[in-house]
C-alpha cells in the first residue's frame, strides 16, 4: 500500500511538472508546443525549475531574518559557476522527474543541457573554488551573500590564429537569462575622484563624477538543505544615460559617452593592465565592486537592527577572497566614520572584529600594490583612510616592537613612487588570515607575512580548499557516482566519506566496472575534442591532461618540454616501452601576459610536428584545446586518466583541479606544492608519482648561486636535444628565432621556475607512469584507491572550518 502511494505522488508530481511546463511555454516564452524551438524549450524548463527555487529562496531568506542568524558576504572578482539547469535539478530532487516530463513531450534533455549559456563571471581556480564555496555553503547551511561583478563580457573567449591567442568577446548574455533577477532597487551611488574637504574632525568627500550599481541577484542552492543563498553582481548604469542638449546639437556620440564609461566599470574581467589606462580601470573596478558590496550589506544590517553598531560583529562576517576586495574594509571605515559618525577608534574595532582575508598567492606579481597617485585620482578619500591607518600602524610598531622594520609592515611605501600593499593591508584589517593548503599557510605566516604574524600569531590559520562532489562528482561523472552507490550505498552522499569504496579496488568485476566508466567517458571527450579541433583522437590511449590558466609558475612549459623528448625517444626507440598517450592542455593566458601567449604557441607548434608524423602517430599525440572554461573541465576530468600539477614546490596555493581530477579516477604527477601534499598523505605516497625539489632545496639552490641551468641541461642529452630544437626553429621553420625569448629565459636569465633543474626528475617520474599504464590492472586498482580517500577535500569541509576557525557563525 506504501508503495503504491508513494508511486501515485510520484505521478503527480510528474503531472504538475509537465502543466507548469507547457504553463511556461505559452505564458512566458510565448510559443505553442508546436512551434517551440530547443531554446524555447530551454528557456521554459528554466522557468519552471526557478519557480520553485525561488519559493525555497523566500522561505529561507524568511528564517534567516526571523532568527537574527550572522551572515557571511563572501567578496570575490570571480565566480566560474556551472551550467544551472541541472544543478538547480539535483537540489531540488526534480531530475527524474524533468526527465521524465521531456522524454514523454519528445524533447531531448541532453540538447536542452547543452544550449544553456555558462556564466563568464571568472577565468581560473579562485573563481571556480568561489563557486564550490557558494555551493557548500548553501549546503551546509550557512547563511551567505556572494559578491561579484556583473561582467558583460567575462574576461574573453580564447580562439586561435595559427596557434596564437587571439581574444573575442565572451558574449554569454544572449536573450533572457532565467536563472538572474535584475533588481531595480537597491542601487548604490559609487564615486571617484573629486576632492575631499575636512571640516572640524569631519571629512566631506566631494567626487568628480559618479556611476550607479545595479544588482542582478542569482540564486544558489544547497543540495540536502533548505538554505537558498544570493549571489549578488554589480553592473554599473550611469546617473544619467543620456544628454538630450548634447543630442540636439548634433553631437551624438557624445551625448552617449556618460552611458559609454559608466559601463565600461563592468565590461570586462581583468582588463588588461599594461596601459595606464587599463590600470586605471582594474583600480576603479575593484573600488566600484568594493563600494557597492558594502554599502548593501551596511543597509542590510541597518534595516533589520538600527543603528546598534554594537551587534555588527554579531551579525556579519565580511571575507577577502584574495586583495581584489582590499578597499572593502576602507569603504567601511569611510561609511562609518563619515557618513555614520563613528569615532575613528569605535570604527576600526568594528572593522576588524568582521573582516578576514584568504590569501591565494606568494607571486609578488599578484600581490596587488597601486601607486598613490593612481589611488589619489580613483578613491582620494579611500587614500586618505589608507595612509591614516599606515600611519597608526607604523606609531604602533614603533612603540610596542624593536625588533620589526617598520618598512617590513608600512601599508604606503616608496620615495619616489610611493605605492599602497593591498596584500599588507588586507592582513592588517583582517581578524583573521588564512591559507589555502599546509604547505602555502606557512608560507604566508613565515615568509609573506612573518611581521604580521610576529605581532599577531592567533591571527594566521590553514584551511585547505575543496571543492563540491555535487558539482564535480554527482553532475560531472553520474556514472562513476552511481558506481560507488551500487558499492557502498548513498550514504556517502551526505557524508562524502568514500573510504569505503577502497575494498573494491580489489574486486576485479569493479575494476572492470570503473575501467568502463572511465572508458566511456573518454570516447565522449574524444568526440568533443574531434568536434572542437578536427583531430581524432584515440580513447583506448592515456590520457594526460594539464588544463589551468597559463603562468610560467604553473610550468606548461615543463610539460611542453616533456612531450617534445618523448616524441624524440620514441622516434630513437620506438619498440620501447612508450605507453600510448594524447596529451591534452588547455588554459588562458592573460590578454597582457606576452610570454605566457608564447607559450600557447610554442605548444601549438610542437603540437602540430608531433600530430604530422605518422611513425608515431600511434604513440603519441599533443592537442591544445582552445577557450578552457567549466563546460570543457566537466568533459575533460571525468576522462583523465593523468593529473599533471608541476609547479614549483612553493608556487601554487593550493589548487583544486588536482583534486575534482583525482576525485574522477586520475592519478597524479606532481610536485611537492599546494595541496598535491595533503593528497599524497590522504592517498599513500605509492598512489601519485611525485618528482622535483622541495621548497627547501629551491631556496638553497636560490641561496646558494650554484644553479647553472646551461650547465644542468647540457647534462641531460633529453632536454638538451630539445632546447637545441626550439632554439634553432625546428618547431618554427617559418620563424626561426621565435622562440628565443623562452630559450633565454631558460638558460640566460637564471630559469626562475626551475623548469630545467626538475626536468629530470620528472622524465623519470614520467617513464614510471608509462610503466604502470602498461599494467592496466594495476593502474584501475591505484585510481580507484584515489577516488575512495578523496572525501576529504570537499568543498563543505572547508566551509565548516571557515565558520568554525574564522567567521564564527
Amino acid at each position: 500500500m506504501a508503495l503504491h502511494s508513494t508511486a501515485r505522488q510520484n505521478d503527480l508530481q510528474v503531472d504538475a511538472l509537465r502543466a507548469d511546463l507547457l504553463a511556461q511555454l505559452r505564458q512566458n516564452v510565448g510559443v505553442s508546443q508546436q512551434d517551440a524551438t530547443l531554446r524555447d524549450w530551454l528557456q521554459a524548463t528554466a522557468l519552471t525549475v526557478r519557480a520553485r527555487l525561488v519559493d525555497r529562496w523566500h522561505d529561507s531568506n524568511k528564517e534567516l531574518r526571523s532568527r537574527g542568524a550572522k551572515q557571511v558576504s563572501y567578496l570575490s572578482m570571480e565566480f566560474l559557476l556551472s551550467r544551472q539547469l541541472q544543478n538547480a535539478l539535483m537540489a531540488l530532487d526534480l531530475y527524474p522527474d524533468l526527465l521524465q516530463v521531456l522524454s514523454d513531450l519528445d524533447v531531448p534533455a541532453d540538447k536542452i543541457f547543452e544550449l544553456e549559456s555558462e556564466p563568464a563571471l571568472g577565468n581560473g581556480g579562485l573563481g571556480r573554488l568561489a563557486a564550490c564555496f557558494m555551493d557548500s555553503m548553501a549546503s551546509t547551511g550557512v547563511p551567505a551573500y556572494g559578491y561579484g561583478i556583473y561582467y558583460e563580457y567575462g574576461m574573453f573567449r580564447q580562439e586561435f590564429s595559427d596557434g596564437w591567442q587571439v581574444e573575442q568577446p565572451e558574449e554569454w548574455l544572449v536573450g533572457p537569462n532565467p536563472w538572474e533577477f535584475s533588481r531595480a532597487d537597491p542601487v548604490y551611488e559609487i564615486g571617484f575622484g573629486g576632492t575631499v574637504e575636512h571640516r572640524d574632525t569631519r571629512a566631506i568627500w566631494r567626487p568628480g563624477e559618479s556611476v550607479i550599481a545595479v544588482a542582478h541577484d542569482m540564486l544558489v542552492p544547497g543540495h540536502g538543505s533548505s538554505t537558498v543563498n544570493t549571489l549578488r553582481l554589480w553592473a554599473a548604469k550611469p546617473v544619467r544615460g543620456f544628454d538630450i542638449a548634447t543630442f540636439n546639437k548634433g553631437n551624438y556620440l557624445e551625448a552617449l559617452a556618460p552611458k559609454i564609461r559608466s559601463k565600461t566599470v563592468s565590461r570586462l574581467l581583468y582588463p588588461d593592465d599594461s596601459t595606464e589606462e587599463g590600470r586605471e580601470l582594474r583600480l576603479r573596478q575593484e573600488h566600484f565592486f568594493a563600494s557597492a558590496s558594502i554599502q548593501d550589506m551596511l543597509s542590510r544590517f541597518v534595516r533589520d537592527n538600527g543603528t546598534d553598531w554594537n551587534k555588527l560583529p554579531d551579525k556579519v562576517a565580511l571575507h577577502l577572497n584574495d586583495t581584489h576586495p582590499a578597499l572593502a574594509p576602507v569603504e567601511l571605515m569611510r561609511l562609518l566614520v563619515d557618513q555614520h559618525l563613528l569615532e575613528w577608534e569605535d570604527a576600526w574595532q568594528l572593522t576588524t572584529q568582521v573582516f578576514s582575508y584568504t590569501n591565494h598567492t606568494l607571486m609578488p606579481e599578484a600581490l596587488e600594490s597601486w601607486r598613490v597617485d593612481l589611488l589619489r585620482r580613483v578613491a582620494p578619500r579611500h587614500l586618505e583612510i589608507v595612509e591614516e591607518i599606515n600611519r597608526r600602524l607604523v606609531r604602533a610598531v614603533n612603540a610596542e616592537s624593536a625588533t620589526i622594520a617598520v618598512e617590513k609592515v608600512a601599508i604606503v611605501s616608496g620615495d619616489q613612487l610611493p605605492s599602497v600593499n593591498m596584500g599588507r593591508l588586507s592582513a592588517y584589517v583582517s581578524h583573521k588570515v588564512n591559507g589555502v593548503s599546509a604547505l602555502h599557510s606557512g608560507l604566508v605566516r613565515d615568509t609573506l607575512f612573518p611581521e604580521f604574524a610576529n605581532l599577531y600569531p592567533e591571527r594566521f590559520q590553514n584551511v585547505t580548499n575543496g571543492i563540491s562532489p555535487r558539482l564535480w562528482l554527482f553532475q560531472t561523472n553520474p556514472a562513476l557516482a552511481a558506481l560507488i552507490d551500487e558499492t557502498i550505498g548513498s550514504g556517502w552522499r551526505k557524508t562524502f566519506d568514500l573510504s569505503a569504496f577502497a575494498s573494491a579496488a580489489g574486486d576485479p568485476r569493479r575494476r572492470a566496472a570503473f575501467a568502463q566508466i572511465k572508458t566511456a567517458n573518454k570516447r565522449q571527450a574524444a568526440a568533443m575534442i574531434e568536434a572542437r579541433t578536427g583531430l581524432k583522437v584515440d580513447p583506448t590511449a592515456m590520457f594526460d591532461v594539464q588544463i589551468k590558466r597559463i603562468h610560467e609558475y604553473k610550468r606548461q612549459l615543463l610539460n611542453i618540454l616533456g612531450v617534445a623528448a618523448r616524441w624524440n625517444a620514441i622516434k630513437t626507440d620506438p619498440e620501447g616501452n612508450w605507453a600510448p598517450r594524447v596529451v591534452l592542455m588547455a588554459g588562458k593566458a592573460a590578454s597582457g601576459y606576452w610570454f605566457a601567449k608564447l607559450i600557447i604557441k610554442l605548444a601549438h607548434d610542437v603540437a602540430r610536428t608531433i600530430n604530422a608524423d605518422a611513425e608515431t602517430r600511434g604513440k603519441l599525440m599533443f592537442v591544445y584545446l582552445p577557450n578552457y572554461n567549466v563546460s570543457l573541465a566537466e568533459r575533460i576530468i571525468p576522462a583523465a586518466d593523468l593529473s599533471q600539477q608541476i609547479s614549483l614546490a612553493g608556487t601554487e596555493a593550493s589548487g583544486t583541479g588536482n583534486m575534482k581530477l583525482a576525485l574522477n579516477g586520475a592519478l597524479t604527477l606532481g610536485t611537492a606544492d599546494g595541496a598535491n601534499i595533503e593528497i599524497a598523505d590522504a592517498v599513500g605516497g605509492e598512489n601519485i608519482f611525485t618528482f622535483g625539489l622541495r621548497v627547501d632545496d629551491v631556496a638553497e639552490l636560490k641561496r646558494s648561486g650554484a644553479y647553472s641551468p646551461l650547465d644542468t641541461s647540457n647534462a641531460q642529452p633529453q632536454l638538451r636535444q630539445v632546447l637545441e630544437q626550439i632554439a634553432g626553429g625546428y618547431f618554427s621553420p617559418d620563424d626561426p628565432h621565435r622562440f628565443q625569448p623562452i630559450i633565454d629565459a631558460l638558460l640566460s636569465h637564471g630559469d626562475r621556475y626551475m623548469v630545467i633543474a626538475d626536468f629530470e626528475d620528472y622524465w623519470r617520474a614520467q617513464r614510471d607512469v608509462d610503466a604502470l599504464w602498461l599494467d592496466p590492472d594495476g593502474w584501475t586498482r591505484k585510481a580507484m584507491l584515489n577516488v575512495a580517500q578523496m572525501g576529504m577535500f570537499t568543498s563543505d569541509r572547508s566551509i565548516r572550518e571557515y565558520a568554525q576557525k574564522i567567521w564564527a557563525t
